[in-house]
């Protein structure tokens, strides 16, 4: 991928930053985020889900050189819930903070726990803030009801209505051996709905790495999660996703719909309306 957009160069300079280890300012960073999206295959159907872990700041931490530790487990009904449970699970996971527009992935292999699991990381690596919406976190919800999540094939229209006007979503993307969860954002309506079981978006320009689209030319497998920001619904997404390159040199990548997965009260917390990135591109 990076031969194909010219940019083998500059991937060059920028993987230089990718290693095992967890700096002391990551370490710093993870401790204050609420929230932690983490990407998996299901061991059992091989379906390829992005999820969610919440906590109080602190639930996840640095526990070593290159570990982290995450307090808690996924909530009930979650995809990766059985993938999470299996020692030396290939995961990739994003902490990203909209209060600062920040964001930090570690990739490695995960295994539970008693207090939850932890990672053994294998790639660390911050992103810019590029096309990152800003939110104020405005606190916790009163406690609700156990989460309930509802099962499909095809988009509801309330959902594809959702999808439609979302500003950000994450996206898992598996290897041979290896998972990766990155982050996609944009204004609201950078994500169309084709038809209840397929949907595109444009793929900007990033930090030239294409993890992502790396690995969805040898395995197309994906999960997107679509978060509600102030009800702390999520959906999640499985299929297969290819890219196609206009003459103009932009790309589109669209994801054929396999299964869709939302879960009421998947997160606690409650975020402000959002700031929009300065970088995003205005829709097409």
């Amino acid at each position: 991928m990076q031969d194909r957009v010219g940019v083998r160069e500059l991937a060059d300079h920028v993987g230089r930053s990718i290693g095992p280890g967890i700096r002391p300012v990551a370490a710093a960073f993870l401790e204050l985020q609420p929230m932690l999206v983490i990407g998996a295959a299901d061991p059992v159907g091989g379906r390829v889900w992005a999820s969610l872990l919440t906590g109080e700041p602190g639930f996840v931490r640095a526990t070593g050189p290159s570990q982290m530790s995450v307090a808690g487990g996924p909530a009930e009904g979650d995809p990766l819930a059985a993938a999470l449970a299996v020692p030396g699970t290939p995961v990739g996971t994003i902490a990203l903070d909209p209060r600062t527009r920040r964001r930090m992935r570690l990739n490695g292999r995960a295994r539970p726990t008693p207090r939850g699991l932890a990672v053994e990381a294998d790639q660390v690596f911050a992103n810019c803030p590029k096309y990152l919406q800003q939110r104020r976190l405005l606190g916790a919800r009163p406690p609700e009801a156990r989460p309930r999540t509802t099962r499909g094939t095809d988009l509801t229209p309330a959902q594809r209505d959702f999808v439609a006007a979302a500003d950000t979503f994450f996206l898992a993307t598996v290897r041979e051996g290896g998972a990766d969860a990155g982050h996609r954002g944009g204004n609201p309506g950078f994500v169309r709905v084709v038809s209840p079981r397929e949907l595109e978006w444009p793929d900007y320009p990033g930090n030239a790495m294409f993890l992502t689209l790396g690995n969805l030319t040898r395995d197309p497998r994906a999960g997107l999660l679509f978060l509600d920001w102030t009800t702390g619904t999520a959906l999640h997404l499985t299929g297969t996703a290819r890219t196609a390159f206009a003459p103009d040199g932009t790309r589109t990548v669209r994801l054929a719909l396999t299964e869709t997965r939302e879960t009421t009260a998947a997160s606690p917390w409650t975020w402000s309306a959002p700031a929009y990135s300065p970088a995003n591109p205005p829709l097409r």
